[in-house]
Order: C-alpha cells, then structure tokens, then sequence
C-alpha cells in the first residue's frame, strides 16, 4: 500500500484511512455531511496525490492526442485545460482525464488514481505509429508527483495569499506554472471535480509537506479543514459528473454517458472509434444517463434495478447517495428510451419495493 506526502498529516488529523487505488487514502475525518458542508460553502482540502500524471511532448503531440482522445485538442491554447475521454476501439470508454497544454508540442495528461498502468499501456500501445517514444516522448511521472484539490467558493481567495501571480482571477479550466508558498515550479490549475470551485496544485513529493502546512495556514481565516474520499464522492454526484468504473467504464460509449460535448468530430480529428461514435451521436442510443431525485425517503445504490410504474426493467443505477445539501436520495442511472425527459417518473427497487423518483437535469444539486 502507497503512502501519499500527506499520510501523516491525515493520520495525526483522525482521518479514517482505507485502501484505494493502491493507497492509503482518508475517506472521511469529522463526517462527510459537515466536510461536503464545509467545500460548498467555505475551503476544503483533499489529498488526490493518488492521481497519474503522464507528459507528452514533441513534434507529433498534438497529431498523438488528437487520435487518443475524445476532445478537440486543438482547440486548446497555451494554459487552457480541457477535460476528455480515451475511447477504447470497441465503443466504450478506457479513462477519463484533463489535457493540459503548455504548448503546441507539450501536454500533461491527468488521468484516474485506479486506471494508472491500465491507461498507461493503453498510451504506449497506441504510441509507435506516431512516432512517440515512452521514456522520452511519453514520461509517467505519477509516483512523483502529489496534488492537492482545493475546492470551494473560498478557495482562490485563500491560496491568493501564497503567491504573487493573480489567481484568485484565474478563469475556469486554466492553468499557470508558478511560484508558490516558496516553492519553484508549481502547476496551478483552476479545475476539480466538486463543482464548488477552486483549484488544484501540483508538486513534487519532496514539497509536499511544506504546500499542507502553507495551504492551511492561509486558508485558517476562511475555516479551511481537511476533506476525505467520501464527501469528494457525494460533490461529484450532486453535480453528476461521472465517476470512472460506475457512471463510466469499458462498456460505455461517450455518447450514451451524456458526453457527447467532449466527443468532438472536428475536420481532420482522425480518432479512436470517431466512425461508431458519430453514428451514435447522428441516430442516437438505445440507453442514456440521467440524474435523479428520490420523491420517498431513500437511498439509491449502484446497481440498483431502475423500473416503470408496471414494474418493467428500464435501467440501472450506476451511482447514489443521501445529498448532504437537499436531505434527499439523489443519484445517476442509464435509462432506456422513452425515460429520458426531465420530470418523467420512474421506479428504484430498493430491497424489493419500487421507490417513486423523477429524472432530472445536471447538475442534481441546483445550488441554494
């Protein structure tokens, strides 16, 4: 089990550690409800060193990305993310990830904690004909690298403090390699995935407890704490983005999973499964995901059976929870035809009794 460069800060938090992806991770260390809480109204902080890191450079970067990824990768310009899918040759879907470009021949790739060496083969195998060498072209530089997520609508006010560049004014999905609390080189992106706002860090293990110990101290006026794997769940369903290996996963097109935005059929954009993908996009898909409300007191889980008013099979739910924000069951499930439009009932069978719930559009969580 890998330890992060900030395990012991968790630990002499109280954190309740688990195993996951291979590491020693906190899932929660007051209570989800209080930690979600905290990100959507104030600062909070999580540990997603967990996460990979790929670099790409070279004449033929761009040529490489542009056929492995969904997105249009040159749309981008210098300092601009964009958030995209691996397609897998048969439909569905190897990883999601951010691309960020530092230049026409440099990208960073971010891609999931659990999916490292299952995306990194993938980019390897796919490597060759563009002329892309792994260990020159293509660096894995997971294992030394540790990310903070900074999220809330505090957030850039907090970490403004800890440099000089202008942050706080940082637009969505942007990023800036900069000084930051005494440390050289820092990648500071505007992203993350709880749809409170904020930002994420990027720096070199040895740095690491130096950016916790700066990053807290900055964001104590602003009741900053540390948050857990559990409420980073609980944000990311109230906001229905897709988590990797429930929502999304071998077996799921882009299409069909609701993203079809970053599934771009640009002139010349010569990608994985761009042919099946487009015919899809065109005649449309038997399933789609959609988020949904709880009407009774309840609350959905992965797998849970989706039925109609007679009791006929129309989905599955992929994820649920109890949102710490409505105080309602809330969740996401591939719906068959007919079952898509916003306001349409349906059913979760929840140990043998059908739930009354109704689909709704993302984000679930609408705000206060």
């Amino acid at each position: 089990m890998k330890n992060t460069a900030f395990t012991k800060f968790h630990q002499q938090a109280g954190a309740k550690m688990v195993p996951f992806a291979g590491f020693n991770m906190p899932v929660e260390y007051t209570g989800i409800n209080e930690e979600h809480a905290t990100v959507r109204e104030k600062v909070g902080v999580f540990d997603v060193s967990h996460m990979g890191e790929f670099f790409v450079s070279g004449p033929s970067a761009l040529r490489y990305l542009q056929h492995i990824t969904s997105n249009d990768v040159s749309a981008l310009v210098d300092g601009k993310v964009q958030y995209s899918c691996f397609p897998n040759g048969k439909g569905g879907i190897v990883d999601d990830l951010l691309v960020y470009r530092y230049s026409t021949d440099r990208y960073l790739l971010v891609v999931n904690a659990a999916n490292v060496e299952k995306d990194w083969q993938w980019c390897v195998s796919n490597a060759k004909s563009f002329g892309i060498v792994p260990g020159r072209d293509l660096v894995n530089d997971s294992d030394n690298i540790a990310q903070l997520a900074v999220q809330g609508p505090l957030a850039l006010k907090a970490m403004q403090k800890l440099t000089d560049a202008p942050v706080e004014s940082m637009e969505y999905y942007t990023f800036k390699v900069l000084k930051f609390a005494g440390i050289d080189d820092v990648i500071f992106s505007t992203t993350g995935y709880t749809g409170a706002g904020g930002c994420e860090i990027y720096v070199r293990n040895e740095d690491g407890p130096r950016l916790w110990e700066a990053v807290f101290n900055a964001g104590q006026e602003f009741g900053i704490k540390p948050i857990g794997l559990g409420a980073r769940d609980t944000l990311r369903l109230e906001m229905g983005y897709c988590l990797y290996g429930n929502d999304i996963n071998d077996t799921t097109s882009p299409i069909e999973a609701g993203l079809g935005w970053i599934t771009k059929f640009a002139e010349g954009k010569d990608f994985i499964d761009r042919a099946l993908l487009q015919k899809q996009k065109e005649e449309g898909t038997s399933r789609k995901l959609r988020g949904f409300v709880m009407l009774e007191r309840a609350i959905p889980r992965q797998h849970y059976e989706v039925v109609n008013e007679k009791g006929e099979l129309i989905g599955e739910v992929t994820s649920g929870t109890m949102s710490p924000m409505m105080k309602q069951g809330i969740g996401m499930a591939y719906l068959n035809k007919g079952y898509w439009k916003t306001g349409t009932e349906i059913y979760i069978r929840i140990r043998n009794k059908d739930v009354k719930a109704t689909v709704t559009d993302f984000p679930i969580y609408k705000g206060s």
